[in-house]
Order: structure tokens, then C-alpha cells, then sequence
């Protein structure tokens, strides 16, 4: 990966609402376009301001911070659970594990999206 801050002609927006708007899964430029065309697949271009989207890739930091949000999440809650409760083990994995997957798959496109987004407004690209 490279800084390049020509790498676009058009202006960019301050960091924080490119990441915002790639956290909705809009483009980060024009925050109206579709940011992917699947689940969290990137779309090579935005399709309403065609600015090219390909040479941003997230690869696996997403997965990363995604990890780390839910472990923050559901780690307390089992632990709060557990001291106040003292479920059977059964009914522990049939409330954690379900919620864990809800929120692993809820969160895992909006922080590519966010990734996406703020190596757009840095102008960090790779080019391969």
C-alpha cells in the first residue's frame, strides 16, 4: 500500500465523514452509491459518482476489528451472566453462541465499509 494523495482528482472530504459514510456501506465519496454488491463484496466503482473503489482493499483488518468489537461485547456479558446466574452450561452456548454469530456477521461489512472509507479520505491505495 501507498500514500498517494493525487490518486483521485476529485476533493476529499475530511477523514471522519468518508468514514461514516463507508460505515452506512455508502460510498465514501459521495455517500449515496452502494459501497458493495454483496454481502462484503466491494464494488469495483460507485455507481452513482463512479469513483473507483478497486483499489481500496480492507483485506484482513476487518475480520480483525470485528473480533475484537464482539469479544468486547459478548466476553462482559457472559462473565455478568455467569457471576449473577449460573446458567447450565447448555443454556450458556445457546445464548452466546447465536448472539455471537448475529453480531460478528451485523458487524463485519460496516468495519470493511469504514476501512474502505478512510483509506479513501487518506488516499492510501494499492495498486496491484
Amino acid at each position: 500500500m501507498a500514500f498517494d494523495p493525487s490518486a483521485d482528482t476529485q476533493a476529499r472530504p475530511p477523514w471522519f465523514p468518508a468514514l461514516l459514510r463507508g460505515l452506512r456501506g455508502t460510498c465514501p465519496a459521495c455517500g449515496t452509491g452502494r459501497l458493495f454488491s454483496g454481502y462484503a463484496k466491494l464494488n469495483p466503482v460507485c455507481p452513482h459518482c463512479e469513483t473507483p473503489l478497486a483499489p481500496h482493499r480492507a483485506d484482513d483488518a476487518p475480520a480483525y476489528f470485528t473480533i475484537f468489537i464482539v469479544g468486547h461485547i459478548v466476553v462482559p456479558l457472559m462473565l455478568v451472566v455467569e457471576r449473577l446466574y449460573h446458567p447450565a452450561d447448555w443454556v450458556q452456548m445457546s445464548m452466546w453462541m447465536p448472539l455471537t454469530l448475529v453480531l460478528a456477521l451485523t458487524i463485519l461489512p460496516r468495519t470493511k465499509g469504514a476501512l474502505v472509507g478512510l483509506q479513501w479520505a487518506l488516499g492510501v491505495r494499492r495498486d496491484d
